[in-house]
């Protein structure tokens, strides 16, 4: 929460962290924005009042300000000020993605989270998969090795588990997974710019497929779960959280 008390505190802690004071001003104004509950069309406070809010330079509120523009979040308004576009869905995505740290622990998250939504739709898809299914899905499949750049293989992955989705008939959960694209995409590209780790993706998607074409719920939720696990071993190993002291090597 942002208040006048707190600014100065709260920025030094963050900084002391590791982030830029830009990075802890641009937080501090996605902040503001929920705090207060603008929506679109909404007038941010000017540059002065930021710069006096969060005790910050006017450089850095400036430059914080065109962070956040950058990423369609706000959008200036001559004689008005800097008001809140209506791209904010798409805002929220982009900003999330490109600011999170893929480590182990947040590669865990977040296909955790996708093993709980992928794997429980197996039944669903193993009694309802239809021939036509199998086949748009071996078809997306088969673009993986084609694929001319990690980022063009991390769409054709993401495509292929979209569809998966989709076949579930659940709009709720496809709304969701569209909203965590950016998220799963940057996720996905891990390791893709290796030519094995392409022909093991087209694989694994080869052998789900399988799964569903025998109506085999277990092994359709075993190959999920070792395939939504494979690109843990391309990130390193997180350090310890207790350091030893006074033993000798």
């Amino acid at each position: 929460m942002v208040e006048h008390a707190q600014p100065a505190r709260v920025r030094a802690g963050r900084q002391a962290g590791g982030s830029s004071a830009v990075d802890t001003t641009v937080s501090q104004i996605l902040d503001l924005i929920r705090v207060r509950g603008l929506s679109v069309g909404d007038v941010l406070p000017t540059e002065r009042e930021l710069c006096d809010l969060f005790g910050a330079s006017r450089n850095t509120v400036r430059e914080a300000l065109r962070t956040v523009r950058t990423y369609g979040l706000i959008e200036p308004k001559p004689r008005v000020g800097a008001v809140l576009s209506d791209g904010q869905g798409a805002a929220i995505q982009n900003f999330f993605a490109a600011h999170m740290d893929v480590s182990r622990s947040s590669f865990r998250d977040i296909q955790g989270f996708r093993r709980i939504i992928e794997v429980g739709i197996g039944d669903q898809l193993v009694l309802h998969v239809t021939d036509q299914q199998i086949e748009a899905l071996e078809t997306t499949n088969a673009k993986v090795l084609g694929s001319r750049s990690a980022e063009e293989a991390a769409r054709h992955d993401f495509d292929f588990h979209t569809m998966l989705i989709g076949m579930a008939g659940n709009r709720t959960l496809a709304e969701m997974y569209a909203f965590l694209a950016p998220v799963i995409l940057r996720i996905m590209t891990i390791g893709k710019e290796r030519r094995p780790v392409l022909s093991h993706t087209q694989r694994a998607h080869a052998e789900i497929i399988d799964a569903l074409r025998s109506r085999d719920r277990l092994a359709y939720a075993y190959l999920m779960s070792r395939h939504l696990d494979f690109g843990l071993q391309f990130l390193p190993e997180e350090p310890s959280s207790t350091t030893t002291k006074g033993v000798s090597a």
